[in-house]
């Protein structure tokens, strides 16, 4: 009589253990994956032709050193945002940009508070997509990558 639960919890055990360890092998990896190598060289790449900035708090090419080719510069990316909000509006009641109906609006005659809670409220809302060169809404949800 007890031999029947002791062969089922011989199974389930024998179960649990090939299942674990199923799970716990690695993925093969994807055909487009860098190597751990690769991942290094362009990991020792960067640190050399860049540098960290305490006052941006973020990484800047270092002095002598070109942006790669097809990069955007920073001012370029800046007068993106600022044609964005020329042309819209901050609608905190709706908690949206909105398309200014009357035409574009001289940004130089905006308070700096004005300018500092419009350009905060954009930066909150978009992000720069260096792959389409343009600011895209970070509340549009991204199509996934298979």
């Amino acid at each position: 009589m007890n031999r029947k639960p002791s062969l089922s919890l011989a199974a389930a055990l024998v179960l649990a253990a090939t299942a674990t360890l199923a799970q716990a092998q690695s993925p093969a990896p994807s055909p487009g994956a860098l190597t751990r190598q690769e991942v290094k060289i362009e990991r020792d790449e960067f640190m050399r032709t860049h540098q960290w900035d305490n006052s941006n708090g973020n990484w800047v090419l270092r002095p002598g050193f070109e942006a790669p080719a097809g990069m955007k510069s920073r001012a370029e990316i800046k007068a993106a945002r600022d044609e964005f909000m020329r042309i819209h509006r901050w609608d905190p009641s709706g908690d949206a940009w909105q398309p200014i109906p009357e035409g574009p609006r001289e940004l130089s005659k905006l308070t700096r508070e004005q300018m500092r809670i419009e350009t905060r409220e954009f930066m909150r809302t978009h992000e720069w997509d260096v792959a389409e060169e343009r600011w895209v809404d970070k509340r549009t949800p991204k199509a996934r990558k298979r």
